[in-house]
Order: structure tokens, then C-alpha cells, then sequence
């Protein structure tokens, strides 16, 4: 990327340009996911296709991510890139001059908006916050850091390579040199009370940045986690505790004006992220790299999961596709109920009809509808769907019963 596109990139976001609302799809507009499935290690509760290799030939990855983004690009002629996200695994272990490779090959292929988001997923290591300035040069404006607790003791358990100095340096150093720093937080852990989790937040919020990422622990499938929880080595919070750490999320989280804009993500207005709004309001995104998922031109991409069967498809196809599915208007209403449902701004179904060709009566069942409104759990006036916040705990329940 030029040093004059780097600039005019990060002039665009100081100015605000991208707002709240202001953000609107279009049959132009595309996202760009890029998958790097590399970590040091691999946390236990991670159910990510995330990888430890010892050795990676940074030559050959760079090959086979550019013919991955070229075979898209082909597909997706006329668009202009909106946003990219660059997620893992752990991308800040990608040399900057492979992100930078990267971002001038995306704008050849597709522009940029005048306003586009450029995240990266980071790690607090020392090794990995060295490379923040030279990953701001090549383009990154937005780092999304994974901080996931500030108690050594909760480090520790989550299987975190970092320690609670670490995180705050990351991100000290990451608000000097991007525009907009995110961070996550891992909350309702085994025995955690309110007010340990009250304290940590508070700190978390006192740290100025504009966009936090709130998730509370889930206990996913084939993790480490899972098979400890059988083997009874801890339990986790049960579902009323975690309930109550999560209205105290809301509670705190709105107070500090850095109110929920999806289930898990809280945003200043103005700094929601650009790419998962895309995910969130069901635009097209093209996925690259081992295990990305794509959503364009009315399919489904998915890549091949496993690095070395991704490069294996590559040296054959000249990309790492293992399906591309074609998706009925149904499919893609469903897709975008139970994507749209998850923000508090929730969703307007006649914009929806028109954009899928589908009629409303056959996208959601007006009777559980009107039922569920009854309870207090959904909002529904002139077109616009939306859960409550009471109903945004039942989430996972109420999604099935108002999708046809």
C-alpha cells in the first residue's frame, strides 16, 4: 500500500467518516475476511481452526493467500472493498510485509471506500506488540486485541501466553499508533462473583478505548475445556449466575456510554466494527485462507479447513475453495435473521424482503411473533424486528421459533 493510500486511509477514519448509520449495503460493496491459522499455542477453550506449527514458509503462504484472493476477485468484479479483517489464529504473527503484500494486492483488485476499516486480530506478547508500528504503516487502522482478563489467576486458567502487564502495554502501544484499538474480555468464569467481574470491567472501561468485545465463557466441543468439565476437574457458572454477571454487563457498559450493539459487542457510537456489521447485516464478504467462510452472490463459500489440504488445493486450483453452495432466498433469510436478531438495532423486514425477494410471510411466523411480544422479548413496529434486552439472554431459544 502507498504511503499516500496509508494516509488518505487513516485521514478518512480520524475525520469520523464512519458512522453510526451511515453505512449502507450496496450490490458494489464487499468485505474481505483473511484467515491466518497460526497460533503458539492452542488455548482450551479455542474452537477456532487455529494451528501450531513449528515451521511456516512465509513465501509460500504469501503465494497461496494472493491466488486465494485473486480467484474471488475474479467472482466479485466491479465491487469496492468496504472493510478487512484479518483474523485467526493469531494474524499480528504475520510479517508486517505480508500484510502489507496483502492490502496493496486487495486494492488492486478492488478499491478501496474512501472510508475503509482495516482490523487485525493481535495478541498482547511483546513480540507481537513490536510489530504494531510497522503494521500501521502497511495499512492497518483498526487492531482488536486479545486481552481476554486483566487477573493473573484467570491468565492462567484460560491458557493465555501473556501476562497482565503485557495487556496493558499492547494497549497503550496500540492506541499510539491505530486509529480505533478493541479489546476482548473472557467473563462468567468458574466461581467469578459480580463484583469481580464489576471491578474488572470498570478497569477495562477506564482504558479509553472506543470498542470492547464482552464474552462470557462458553464450553465449546471438541476444546480442552470441554473434556475437563467432564472429567469434573470444574464447573462452570451456571446459567442464572451468568445471567446476572451479563445484566451487569449491560448496565455497566451503558452507563459508560459504550452501550451493547450486538450480544457481545459494545461501541461509542461511530466505532461499532465495520466488517462484523457486514457479517451482522448480511452483506457479501469473500473468505480466504484455510477455513474461511464467504458469503457472496447468493452462495456460501467455505475453504478447506486444514492448512496443508488448504495449499494442497491451491497447487491444484489455483485457490482453496472446497465448496461454493448456492443458497435459496429462504436459506439466506434464515442466515440473515439469525445474524440481523443478534444486533439491538435488530432488523427492518421489509428492507430484507426486498433485498432477498422474499416475502415476509415466509421469512418469520408473525403468531410466535406476537406471542413472544407478549412476554416482553421482542419489539416489532412499521417493519422493524427487534429483541429486547431481557430477550437478547433467550437468544438461542427464541431464534427457532420465529424463523420459517
Amino acid at each position: 500500500m502507498s504511503a499516500n493510500l496509508n494516509e488518505k486511509v487513516k485521514k478518512s477514519l480520524t475525520q469520523g467518516e464512519v458512522r453510526k448509520g451511515n453505512f449502507n449495503f450496496s450490490d458494489e460493496a464487499i468485505a474481505l475476511y483473511v484467515h491466518w491459522p497460526f497460533c503458539v499455542s492452542k488455548c482450551p477453550y479455542c474452537d477456532f481452526n487455529s494451528h501450531v506449527r513449528e515451521t511456516i514458509d512465509m513465501d509460500v503462504w504469501r503465494a497461496a493467500l494472493l491466488s486465494d484472493m485473486a480467484y474471488e476477485a475474479e467472482l466479485t468484479k466491479g465491487k469496492r472493498l468496504t472493510s478487512i479483517f484479518f483474523g485467526g489464529g493469531t494474524p499480528s504473527l504475520m510479517p508486517p510485509a505480508l500484510v502489507e503484500a496483502l492490502l496493496r494486492a486487495a486494492h488492486d483488485h478492488w478499491g478501496f471506500d474512501p472510508s475503509i476499516e482495516i482490523t487485525l486480530e493481535a495478541n498482547p506478547n511483546s513480540v507481537e506488540v513490536e510489530r504494531f508500528a510497522d503494521l500501521a504503516r502497511a495499512g492497518v487502522n483498526r487492531v482488536s486485541i486479545g486481552v481476554q482478563s486483566f487477573e493473573a489467576d484467570a491468565l492462567a486458567f484460560l491458557g493465555r501466553a501473556h501476562n497482565v502487564g503485557e495487556a496493558h502495554k499492547a494497549i497503550d502501544t496500540a492506541q499510539a499508533h491505530f486509529n480505533r484499538v478493541s479489546f476482548d474480555l473472557v467473563y462468567a468464569l468458574p466461581d467469578q462473583s459480580p463484583h469481580q467481574w464489576e471491578t474488572q470491567l470498570t478497569h477495562a472501561l477506564s482504558l479509553g478505548t472506543g470498542h470492547l468485545s464482552l464474552y462470557q465463557l462458553t464450553i465449546e466441543p471438541g476444546t480442552r475445556f470441554e473434556t475437563l468439565v467432564r472429567q469434573g476437574d470444574f464447573t462452570p457458572l451456571d446459567n442464572d449466575q451468568a445471567a446476572e454477571l451479563y445484566e451487569l454487563t449491560q448496565a455497566i457498559t451503558g452507563a459508560a456510554g459504550i452501550p451493547a450493539y450486538e450480544i457481545s459487542n459494545h461501541a461509542r457510537p461511530g466505532e461499532e466494527s465495520r466488517h462484523n456489521m457486514t457479517y451482522w447485516r448480511y452483506g457479501d464478504y469473500a473468505g480466504i485462507g484455510p477455513g474461511a467462510h464467504g458469503r457472496r452472490m447468493a452462495a456460501a463459500t467455505q475453504r478447506h479447513r486444514k492448512p496443508e489440504n488448504w495449499l494442497a488445493a491451491i497447487g491444484r486450483n489455483g485457490h482453496g475453495c472446497q465448496s461454493e453452495t448456492p443458497l435459496s432466498a429462504p436459506e439466506r433469510a434464515s442466515e440473515a435473521l439469525m445474524m440481523g436478531l443478534r444486533l439491538a438495532e435488530g432488523i427492518n423486514i421489509n428492507t430484507l424482503s426486498d433485498r432477498l425477494d422474499i416475502a415476509p410471510r415466509d421469512m418469520i411466523d408473525e403468531a410466535a411473533v406476537m406471542r413472544l411480544s407478549g412476554h416482553g422479548l421482542i419489539e416489532r413496529a412499521n417493519g422493524h424486528l427487534r429483541i429486547t434486552p431481557p430477550g437478547m439472554l433467550l437468544l438461542d431459544a427464541i431464534l427457532p421459533q420465529i424463523m420459517i
